[in-house]
């Protein structure tokens, strides 16, 4: 039963656009980031050590896949090496503010991923 079910999600993933599969990642960051901050209120520092690793894991995969010869390129780039920036300020600190703060910005950036994506597949 497993087998089939991460059969399924594989052969998802593997028919989803470009767009549709980084809104999903961004998804993923703003679900562990979401984890932080519960494991902030409850002050198991374990999961949030492990939440902002998994979001920390999909911003370095992000930038290991630009594209550079794109110019956006380099302004992505800045903006995924400040997530990675206030991750670690997550991490040292524990402050449910700097996550809010953060995952706003994770979400106003999987938005406009999630509209560029509808544009381009009107074209």
């Amino acid at each position: 039963m497993q087998y089939g079910h991460e059969q399924y999600k594989e052969q998802s993933i593997n028919t989803m656009t470009k767009g549709e599969q980084l809104v999903l990642l961004f998804d993923e960051v703003v679900k562990n980031l979401k984890k932080s901050e519960i494991a902030i209120e409850i002050k198991n520092y374990e999961l949030l050590d492990e939440s902002i690793q998994k979001s920390m894991d999909i911003v370095r995969y992000l930038i290991s896949i630009l594209d550079r010869s794109i110019p956006i390129s380099d302004e992505l780039y800045r903006m995924y090496d400040f997530f990675l920036y206030e991750f670690n300020r997550i991490k040292s600190g524990r402050k449910t503010q700097v996550v809010e703060e953060v995952k706003e910005l994770v979400i106003e950036m999987r938005d406009a991923f999630k509209e560029a994506d509808k544009i381009a597949s009107k074209k």
